[in-house]
Order: structure tokens, then sequence, then C-alpha cells
């Protein structure tokens, strides 16, 4: 890809993306490519006594409506571990790292792609886990906005927000960045605010945020923001929470950024869900089947129908995901 001047992504010879929140579990589904699956009988997993049960019976992960992932990613003889986004309860994430048998005191960064309250809330739990922290947590300046949902005909919906002062108090290092910003040496790319360039990808028009007093529409939400990592000999890969930006938008910014045309793997949020959002997943299917991914995941809030219709699009690539899977790529 020519024109402007791009970001210099180093080569990553691994990455390793573990769900810890998503809105389905199903451990019934079997190792897919580079998708391995926490099963019933893996490993030595998590037990609980029941009262009528006459054994015990697995711990296993929980699904909320929500995203999570921890991001582990190797170049030469260097690994590091991420945290992208926390899901939609105090104490979600943290129990799903322990069943899953990861431990929280291996993160060393922590990404949020937008200020939604599913995909921030399990702070909460990692923080009693893990008590005052210094952990650095890249955001973008608009992540604070207070927000809502206006739909017509009904009572507005005020979304929870995160609190500035009490993530400063737990000692994180809070980063606020509209540009795009490096993590561990050139390995990982974070989007920050993301061109919009699709005709169809026209974001949230119900969304609003509190400006000036006054409520005010707020369609693109602009904090979203997106992981970036180039896996050495296959492409790009593209972790997002909920692709508020569009999930096209993105890939086409993710490529633009790194002048690398290839792309390996989209996973993640693509936020399609809805009568608001269903007319676009025909447009959005032809876009992304024209990048010619292998691996396509389409988690969290994209909607029955599209997850169906991506199926459909790109039956060698796609994989359904599930709480507690672990992608090699």
């Amino acid at each position: 890809m020519s024109g402007a001047p791009t970001i210099p992504l180093e080569p990553v010879d691994a990455l390793h993306i573990t769900t810890l929140i998503d809105n389905v579990s199903d451990m019934l589904l079997q190792d897919q490519g580079p998708a391995k699956r926490a099963g019933f009988g893996d490993g030595d997993p998590p037990q609980l006594s029941a009262a009528f049960l006459d054994r015990p019976t697995a711990d296993v992960p929980l699904a909320e409506h929500g995203f999570s992932a921890l991001v582990s990613v190797a170049k030469g003889d260097q690994e590091h571990r991420l945290l992208f986004d926390a899901g939609i309860t105090p104490d979600g994430l943290i129990g799903n790292m322990r069943r899953l048998s990861l431990d929280a005191k291996d993160i060393e960064a922590i990404v949020l792609s937008h200020g939604h309250f599913d995909h921030t809330t399990g702070i909460d739990g990692l923080v009693r886990q893990l008590g005052k922290t210094n952990l650095p947590v890249m955001i973008h300046p608009e992540f604070w906005s207070q927000r809502r949902v206006a739909i017509p005909g009904r009572e507005p919906f005020e979304l929870p927000s995160t609190s500035k002062s009490a993530l400063v108090g737990a000692g994180f290092e809070i980063i606020e960045q509209r540009q795009p910003s490096f993590l561990f040496q050139n390995s990982l790319l974070i989007t920050g605010e993301v061109d919009r360039t699709t005709e169809f990808e026209q974001g949230f028009p119900v969304h609003q945020a509190l400006r000036d007093g006054e409520w005010q529409p707020d369609p693109l939400i602009l904090d979203d923001q997106a992981l970036i990592a180039n896996v050495r000999g296959k492409g790009l890969v593209i972790l997002t929470g909920c692709g508020h930006s569009g999930i096209v938008n993105i890939v086409r910014y993710a490529r633009k950024l790194t002048g690398v045309d290839e792309v390996y793997a989209v996973l993640g949020g693509f936020h399609l869900s809805g009568p608001v959002f269903e007319p676009i997943i025909p447009a959005t299917c032809e876009a992304l089947a024209a990048f010619a991914p292998e691996v396509v995941v389409p988690a969290h809030c994209t909607g029955w129908r599209a997850v169906h219709a991506l199926a459909a699009t790109l039956p060698d690539a796609f994989i359904q995901n599930s709480v507690g899977t672990r992608f090699e790529l």
C-alpha cells in the first residue's frame, strides 16, 4: 500500500489471544486451526462441589455481555502480555482468569478499546486481585465521556462511565492518546482514533454524549480504538472491542498506518447487531472478503445475523469464538 508515510510496526514471531470475556461460552467446540479450545476434559480445570451431584463438576469459564482478551506477543527472546478490555461485571474477568489458570500478575499493560462499561467494569476485580498497581492504561481522551442511548419512543438509558480519580487512585498510569501509539518496542500498535472512510459505516445514531451540560449526538464514538500486530510471514492481526469505528474502516486504517497489505486475522466485536446495523451486513461482508483474511472471529456485539452472514461469506476463514478460546496466530 502506497501513499502517506507509514508507522514502522515490527513483525513479531507469535501472537496469542485468549478470550477472557465474550457473550458466548461453548465447551463442546473443537480445536479449529489457530483456535485452541478450553474443553471439559482439558488439563486439570478447577472443580466445584454441587449438592446434587455425586462428584465435583468443572468450574468452567462464564459468558457475559462484554469483551476482554489476554494478548501475548513474542519477538525474539522477549514475551509480553497485555489485557485488552475487561468485560461488564466486576468479577467476570478475574473469575475467568482463575478458571483458565491465568495469572493477573503477568499483565504488563492495559488497553481499553473505548469507554463503554461492558469493556471496563472488570478493572474492579483486577484491582482487588492485584492491589495498588502502576500498570499503564492506554485510552483515547474521550474515553471519560458521560453517554446515553436515546432510542425514539423510549426513556434514554444512561451508560455508567469510568471514574478517572478511581483509576488514578488505584495507581494506574493513565496514558491518553488520540494518535497511534506503540507498545513493547514497536511490537503492538494501538490505532488511536480511526479514520472513517467507508460510505456505509456511519456510527451509532442513537448514541449521545453529555457536553457543556447538554446531551448531544455522539454517533461516531471517537474513542473507539483497536490493536494491531504484524505476525512474521502472515500479515496483520487486528483486534477490536466493539468496532464502533466500523470494522472495515478499522482494517483499512490498519493497512494505511502500517503499509502492510496482507490481513491475516480480524477478531473481536464488529457491532452489527440490531435493526440500525443489520442493513450494512452485506456491504461489510463483501468488503471484509476483499481483504482475504485467513481468520475471521466475529465476537461480542457482532450479532447473530452478521455472524451467520460472515460464516457464509468467508467459510474457510470463519471461526466461532467462545470464552476460553486461545488463538495461536
